[in-house]
């Protein structure tokens, strides 16, 4: 069973009202398998929830964030598990559940198009 925030252990609940959530209850939130998870828990360090006594996961809020932010970055920005392990590693997991989505939306002139896309590759380059 979840424990409810009172406020004195300094810990933000989730949008439930819930401190914990288990791995079945974070898959119907992100949309990922259980065992995605489980395997993502093996490749990103970062990715380490609480167990319980009987070993179930035990994920906050922040790990569900953590799940969020990999989601976005192998599936929308398509990066291979090894490339994202590296972007979570060049920003920190803090910094990059910050950082703004890339957008090149593309539309409006062409120039403008050519011009965005040609700064964020500097962008890209700048964090090699």
């Amino acid at each position: 069973m979840a424990r409810r925030s009172t406020g004195s252990d300094g810990e933000d609940s989730g949008p439930g009202g819930k401190l914990y959530y288990r791995i079945g209850e974070v898959s119907r939130i992100t949309g990922i398998k259980p065992y995605v998870l489980r395997y993502w828990e093996s490749e990103f360090r970062w990715m380490a929830p609480a167990k319980s006594r009987s070993k179930q996961r035990l994920y906050r809020q922040r790990d569900i964030e953590i799940i969020e932010l990999i989601k976005r970055l192998l599936y929308e920005e398509r990066f291979t598990i090894a490339g994202a392990r590296r972007k979570l590693r060049e920003l920190g997991v803090g910094r990059a559940l910050d950082t703004p989505q890339l957008d090149l939306a593309l539309e409006g002139d062409p120039r403008q198009q050519i011009r965005r896309i040609r700064d964020a590759l500097v962008e890209i380059r700048g964090m090699l």
